[in-house]
């Protein structure tokens, strides 16, 4: 018996039902995934705002990455940046995406120097850059659940993905494994921190990818939202 010959086989043959054997396992997560959690539903659009060209920005039908840059955006360029590499020129190809941040008016000379430092001569198509008065913007902020406070210079580092029916998306349970294993307590993440590039690059990339197959589905007729989620908003109302 040439056993040199059967192990070559064997070899061949691991090797080929290896990676099937991978995609069958893959299959079932890819359609059965867990839809990213609806932590609000109370968002207002961005009606009466103002943009650069005087077309009006929405959120609704949208999918939105939501900030503010507050009454000296220059002074956020770090954030404008890492949120332009990390998420813009990564997603911005997706259908009905767009990233608007969010301005005072009267901050349009700072604006223009932030994007001479940070785009140069990059297509800002679905980049958008909206004024408002202060009034205004507190009054958007306000609608979005947050941890914190935007404070009198109307600025945060603190990032929001909204849907297309101006719903909040996140995490009720941003627990990792070890921290469930420890059952240790449950906290959630309602906005990306755009000074942490791990959290930018990792979780709200993540996120992001899981709505965008959410909204593809939908269209396919695929979509099978399990009661999960609603179940998760209805207990995190309960106990706040």
């Amino acid at each position: 018996m040439n056993y040199k010959k059967i192990s070559r086989y064997v070899v061949l043959a691991v090797l080929f039902f290896l990676p099937v054997t991978f995609l069958l396992f893959l299959y079932p997560a890819t359609h059965n995934y867990t839809p990213l959690d609806i932590v609000n539903k109370s968002v207002i659009d961005l009606e009466g705002f103002t943009s650069e060209d005087e077309e009006d920005i929405l959120l609704k039908d949208h999918i939105t990455v939501l900030g503010f840059l507050g009454i000296n955006p220059m002074d956020n360029a770090v954030e404008a940046s890492n949120l332009k590499e990390l998420v813009y020129d990564k997603f911005k190809g997706f259908k009905r995406f767009q990233i608007v941040l969010v301005v005072p008016n009267g901050t349009e000379q700072s604006v223009e120097k932030l994007k001479e430092e940070v785009f140069t001569y990059e297509d800002l198509k679905f980049w958008h850059f909206v004024y408002g008065t202060p009034e205004q913007i507190e009054k958007v902020y306000a609608s979005l659940k947050s941890e914190e406070a935007l404070g009198s210079r109307l600025e945060t580092n603190k990032i929001f993905i909204i849907d297309k029916d101006l719903y909040q998306r996140g995490r009720f349970d941003d627990r990792e494994d070890r921290e469930k294993e420890k059952n240790n307590p449950v906290y959630g993440l309602y906005a990306y921190n755009t000074i942490e590039v791990a959290e930018i690059k990792n979780k709200m990339s993540d996120d992001l990818r899981i709505l965008f197959t959410e909204y593809r589905q939908k269209r396919k007729g695929e979509f099978d939202s399990s009661s999960r989620r609603e179940n998760d908003l209805k207990n995190s109302h309960e106990e706040e």
